[in-house]
């Protein structure tokens, strides 16, 4: 193990002191689920706002844990490096059995489920007129040219679009792929998907509905995977993105596309945003988490004359894995 996946004694005892409070043990046992704001903290564990924010401060000051503004929210995380990998080790050494733990993953779980709800009843009742909403943001036709470029004109086998909505992407990649599928967790996305892609005669992709934290899909699968317009209104976007990585076939792609950051307080309320866009750092840091090789990144800015200045960032990565159509070499060829 390198030096920089270790700690010394003294910053062993400082991690140790940090977490070892019932409160923050509690805090890093939620945070090991996923990223959350202190007002998802102070709902879950039934404390008030100024003592979670103490914890979570003397966390951050101790390199537990990152805090991550975000507009007018402050996002919490285990921290990437060996103090967090320590936290990790604490969380994993605790019973599941613990009556404290459990309820309080039972209310995180409800929490981030009531969320998603509330998610796909925006979908639901903004199906038909999606892609006219998107045109409000940034140009489509600018976006789609330049997906099409980043992507190449090279064709491949197997295309999957995460959040697939009206199935768009399945239409605008019809020429590359050879058999293509979209997933959506809402009935009325897909409804509408299934009646654009029978209107353009493509036959050669399916919608299903299915859910982007766990995707009932082959792994190693999709030579091209796309999650377009999708993560910033997730709760835990790295977590979709590891499932879009378990789809990638060997030196298969994925392409994200999203909003750069901005201060549009607006749009979570009024379009159930849950993160005022991605920024190239986040993206950077999860793709590696991924191992995945970020190729290209590029950036639209938007339209003239928008109302909403927002610019749309397009992220091309690639996994790292090749493939080969050699043959294993046995123990004696090896040796030889």
């Amino acid at each position: 193990m390198t030096s920089d996946q270790t700690l010394s004694v003294d910053d062993t005892l400082a991690v140790l002191r940090a977490v070892g409070e019932a409160t923050r043990l509690r805090l890093i046992s939620l945070l090991s689920e996923s990223e959350m704001t202190v007002k998802d903290a102070t709902a879950i564990l039934g404390q008030s706002q100024p003592r979670i924010s103490r914890h979570l401060k003397l966390l951050t000051e101790a390199g537990v844990i990152l805090r991550f503004p975000e507009g007018s929210w402050v996002f919490y995380r285990l921290a990437d490096g060996p103090r967090g990998a320590l936290a990790r080790d604490v969380v994993a050494r605790m019973s599941e059995g613990d009556a404290v733990l459990s309820a309080d993953s039972e209310r995180f779980a409800g929490l981030r489920k009531t969320k998603a709800e509330e998610a796909a009843s925006f979908f639901a009742q903004k199906a038909l007129t999606w892609d006219k909403e998107r045109s409000l943001h940034a140009s489509d036709r600018d976006v789609e040219a330049a997906m099409l470029r980043i992507v190449g004109e090279k064709p491949f086998q197997s295309y999957l679009d995460l959040g697939t909505g009206t199935g768009r992407l399945l239409e605008l990649f019809s020429d590359h792929y050879v058999s293509g599928l979209g997933i959506d967790a809402s009935h009325d996305m897909l409804a509408v998907a299934r009646a654009n892609l029978a209107r353009a005669g493509i036959s050669k992709a399916q919608v299903r509905h299915g859910d982007i934290y766990a995707l009932n899909v082959p792994p190693r699968s999709f030579d091209l995977v796309t999650v377009h317009q999708v993560l910033h209104f997730l709760d835990d976007p790295q977590r979709a993105l590891s499932e879009a990585t378990r789809a990638l076939r060997p030196g298969g792609r994925l392409l994200v596309i999203d909003f750069a950051p901005h201060n549009l307080e607006f749009l979570r309320e009024a379009h159930a945003h849950r993160r005022l866009g991605i920024s190239r750092d986040h993206m950077k840091r999860w793709l590696d988490t991924l191992d995945l090789e970020l190729e290209a990144v590029s950036d639209l800015e938007p339209q003239t004359g928008a109302d909403t200045q927002l610019t749309v960032t397009l992220w091309l990565a690639r996994d790292r894995r090749i493939i080969t159509d050699l043959p294993l070499a046995t123990p004696a060829q090896e040796v030889a």
